[in-house]
């Protein structure tokens, strides 16, 4: 009812509010007003009883008056047992009887509606009949009281009514303050929010003193302000990186087609060729790793299936010679859910780094460890540090030695395998070693049929 789009929240609200206690206050002037009608009634009747009472007291002395005084009824008739009028008040001096009923033998008193009254037209009153016992015969006194409207009075009534639209009124403006007062902090976010640019990203939004669900929306927003700047310095940092590792093939091929093109008879075609071979080898390199870690990053999906882990990695390490020995302890039956071809370039990168930097030998073990597979690519080399563990998966990072012993690498290898590992539900990390570098893959085993649902993924 209140959810126009062009209505503001305030508005809507305060509506809401205001309709809700119009329509409380509808019901409570209708049930004040039939209660106090009935009050007003009741004491109405009692009133013109109390009156005919006294009546019946004199009529029993024989002291009643032919006029009796109207006092607090609307109208007194004394009828004999004959039905002869003896007495009334001046208003029905001549009148016909008002009433022809009495009160059964076993009561004294009947109260009753009667209409259309000869001298009361077109009106209802309540008549109290009284039974006055004599000896030639039972009396009966008639007393009339107006029947009160349904209003009562139009004091009263109005008073009711008044009362009820002030506290609409008043119910309108504490909720217009409330939810004005409400909306402050959100007025002050929503100009934060404008403000912040991309340029200008560090900024946060005010959290409000109170512990209401705008202050949940206020820590909410600047913890998604907190991941987008994390992201974008990582993507700053991403790019510087990327364009300084693509300048220098570039740089180096644009060197030697210079050096050709100034000292043509002085070149070694064949030699120069090599080395800008070389320099687009690298450059592919970089380019395929950007591309892979670009479809990693959009999620593109791929098609998973149950596989056998240990004869997964022996199928890749028989695909390709070695510069160095590998030794090989798989286990198998360590069946998991992924993809081959992602698995296989997760493997081929951990073997690359290895092999660059075994001495004499890298490791190969596959083998269940409880509910996970483990895959371990070890190397005899100099290792790595425990402070250096994560910035090895950083893209783009490539230490000192790494630097000095393959300046080649791309900085990549080891960012795209963790990324793989996520996609599995795994997690890729260097672990302790005696001598060299330890990588361990861990990914959700999976021991049912085909089409059976994913294990749950691994956490830190």
């Amino acid at each position: 009812m209140f959810t126009g789009s062009r209505w503001s929240v305030r508005l809507r609200l305060t509506l809401i509010a205001v309709f809700m206690t119009v329509v409380s206050g509808v019901a409570l002037i209708a049930i004040a007003t039939f209660s106090v009608h009935g009050l007003a009634g009741s004491f109405k009747t009692e009133e013109a009883a109390g009156a005919a009472l006294q009546s019946v007291h004199l009529a029993k002395r024989g002291q009643l008056p032919a006029v009796v005084p109207l006092g607090k009824t609307d109208g007194m008739q004394l009828l004999n047992a004959k039905g002869e009028i003896m007495a009334s008040t001046p208003n029905l001096v001549g009148a016909p009887r008002m009433a022809n009923f009495a009160p059964p033998p076993t009561s004294v008193r009947q109260d009753r509606e009667v209409c259309d009254i000869p001298r009361y037209p077109g009106r209802c009153m309540d008549i109290v009949a009284f039974r006055i016992y004599q000896d030639e015969g039972d009396w009966v006194l008639y007393a009339a009281a107006d029947q009160v409207p349904w209003y009562v009075r139009p004091e009263l009534f109005a008073l009711i009514v008044g009362g009820s639209l002030a506290i609409v009124a008043v119910t309108a403006a504490g909720t217009y303050r409330t939810v004005t007062s409400a909306l402050v902090p959100v007025k002050a976010i929503r100009r934060e929010l404008e403000e912040i640019t991309a340029t200008d990203i560090g900024r946060r939004v005010p959290v409000p003193a109170a512990r209401d669900e705008i202050r949940g929306l206020a820590e909410t927003i600047n913890q998604t302000l907190d991941r987008l700047e994390a992201s974008a310095e990582q993507q700053r940092r991403f790019t510087c990186d990327a364009s300084h590792d693509l300048r220098s093939p570039l740089t180096a091929m644009r060197a030697q087609v210079e050096e050709a093109l100034h000292y043509p008879d002085d070149v070694d075609w064949k030699a120069k060729t090599r080395a800008m071979l070389g320099s687009l080898d690298r450059l592919q390199a970089i380019v395929s790793d950007l591309l892979a870690l670009a479809r990693l990053d959009s999620g593109v999906p791929a098609r998973y299936e149950r596989i056998d882990l240990g004869a997964l990695v022996g199928e890749e390490l028989d695909r390709r010679e070695r510069r160095v020995p590998v030794d090989r302890d798989l286990k198998p039956g360590v069946a998991i859910i992924g993809n081959r071809l992602r698995l296989a370039r997760l493997l081929t990168n951990l073997m690359d780094n290895a092999e660059r930097h075994a001495v004499s030998q890298v490791s190969v073990r596959v083998y269940p460890d409880g509910g996970t597979a483990v895959m371990e690519v070890s190397d005899d080399g100099a290792g790595i540090a425990p402070s250096q563990r994560e910035q090895v998966f950083q893209r783009f990072t490539r230490l000192d030695a790494s630097r000095h012993r393959d300046a080649g690498g791309t900085g990549l290898g080891l960012p795209i395998a963790r990324e793989i590992a996520h996609t599995h539900g795994g997690l890729l990390r260097l672990e302790d070693s005696t001598r060299g570098a330890r990588f361990v893959l861990r990914v959700p085993l999976h021991p049912g049929p085909d089409g059976a649902p994913h294990p749950p993924p691994l956490t830190l």
